[in-house]
């Protein structure tokens, strides 16, 4: 909401759907722009990115440059980094610097991170001197820590000010920074030492010292903290923004609540994607070719190792000839393996890496999913037992069928349960363990449980 003199302007929330997406690619074919423009006007920038997001490449550029650098400034970090990069890639370099004087500077440094060199450098030297230090040395940090999220962009006051020179540090910053949360206080040598709410400022007399209502239990991070480690302390804490100081407390910047919501956004993808055994890269390009080239090595892996699982049944083929009714529940024994194991991986790198299961409590963790196992184990072999047993009367093998179902269960879940400790104290992401591979290996130990006991207590 803006305020003009007496007016107040109130931006429409619209729903984007394949209708609206339609009539606006009709209007960009007839050259409509000044229709274009006064729709713009009058919505969220929020749309207009989802507007963009949802329209092909050569109307998404032909939107976007109808936009004033204020709203462009405001959807530029809304759009998919994709087509983002394609957009800027045949933006003149002015604008795209009109648009960065736009934004706060982990914003700015994020768009200038996918700019070309070239191009990147040239934005670096027309920008103001200033914000080319702030940006060149949030350039410093890898992109996934606090450091690559951090804005350096605070409002900061002495220890010695008054709440009354705290208020008018927060009235001379209003128009730089879209939101201030705290006030921030520096010793002579710029070391945080209190942390003072707008509440503070607005209850307490304007003469009161800063350091008399100041925060000093501080809750902070270092450059170097991983960007998830960050949104669990926020989470944890309940803070809506948190500072970045380095080894000696030096403030450097702060993260705010927003950046965070993008963060849990961000990794949550990056889980999702390593559980299927896929790579983050493969949203960021629109060839198939390297689309293919990402996807193609896992599934390598799991067509090898379930063409080991020809091999072992290849073994017990005087095992098939003599109970043909074994093969009919191949597909039973590979699918609970391979479903039983997933849900345990999957409770068990969420719990690892929200931070609700420490390494030391693995043991009473796994003990807790072994009981899970022998009861689900037992639910679902007596009903594959009961289901079974009005279409075959060979009550021996469905009883060997329903102990391996039971075996095969217990195992799987301890297995999908365990691979992510063990890759955990190995400092390896334990997202990996859900991926085709344990898929996989399930579905072959599976097959090496059932064989086995059907040759011991049927063959003899």
């Amino acid at each position: 909401m803006e305020e003009n003199n007496d007016k107040i302007l109130v931006k429409e929330v619209i729903q984007v759907d394949s209708e609206l997406l339609e009539n606006i690619s009709n209007l960009v074919k007839e050259k409509s722009s000044s229709t274009l423009i006064t729709l713009f006007a009058d919505i969220h920038s929020a749309d207009i990115a989802e507007i963009i997001n949802h329209s092909n490449t050569s109307i998404a550029k032909y939107l976007f440059e109808l936009l004033n650098t204020e709203t462009a400034g405001e959807v530029i970090t809304e759009i998919d980094e994709n087509l983002r990069e394609k957009i800027l890639s045949e933006t003149d370099t002015a604008k795209i610097l009109s648009i960065l004087d736009e934004l706060e500077t982990d914003d700015a440094t994020d768009i200038l991170s996918e700019l070309p060199e070239d191009v990147a450098g040239k934005v670096l030297e027309k920008m103001d001197a200033e914000d080319s230090e702030d940006v060149k040395e949030l350039l410093k940090y890898d992109e996934e820590t606090a450091g690559g999220i951090m804005s350096s962009d605070f409002v900061a006051v002495e220890d010695y000010e008054t709440i009354g020179a705290a208020i008018r540090e927060v009235r001379n910053n209003e128009e730089n920074f879209d939101q201030i949360y705290h006030i921030y206080v520096l010793n002579e040598e710029e070391v945080l030492v209190g942390i003072v709410s707008l509440k503070s400022l607005l209850t307490n007399s304007l003469r009161t010292k800063i350091t008399a209502v100041m925060e000093e239990d501080l809750i902070y991070v270092t450059p170097d903290v991983d960007q998830e480690e960050v949104a669990n302390l926020m989470k944890k804490y309940d803070l809506v923004a948190i500072p970045v100081v380095d080894e000696n407390k030096v403030m450097l910047g702060r993260i705010t609540i927003d950046d965070i919501v993008d963060v849990i956004q961000e990794e949550a993808d990056e889980d999702i994607q390593k559980m299927a055994g896929l790579s983050e890269e493969q949203e960021s390009t629109d060839s198939i070719f390297r689309i293919s080239r990402i996807r193609l090595p896992w599934l390598l892996i799991a067509l090898v190792i379930e063409l080991f699982g020809v091999f072992v049944l290849s073994k017990y083929q005087y095992v098939l000839e003599q109970i043909t009714i074994a093969a009919f529940f191949f597909p039973v024994v590979m699918a609970m393996g391979g479903s039983t194991g997933n849900q345990a991986a999957i409770v068990m790198v969420k719990g690892l890496s929200g931070g609700k299961i420490w390494l030391k409590e693995s043991l009473r963790k796994l003990f807790k999913e072994l009981l899970v196992a022998l009861l689900n184990g037992i639910v679902i072999a007596s009903i594959l037992f009961l289901t079974t047993f009005f279409f075959f009367e060979d009550i021996y093998f469905l009883t060997i069928l329903s102990f391996s179902l039971f075996a095969i269960i217990i195992f799987a879940t301890m297995l999908g349960a365990s691979i992510p400790i063990i890759l955990k104290k190995a400092n390896i992401d334990p997202a990996v363990a859900t991926g085709p591979f344990v898929s996989t290996m399930n579905d072959i130990i599976g097959l090496l449980i059932y064989m086995t006991f059907i040759t011991l207590f049927i063959i003899g």
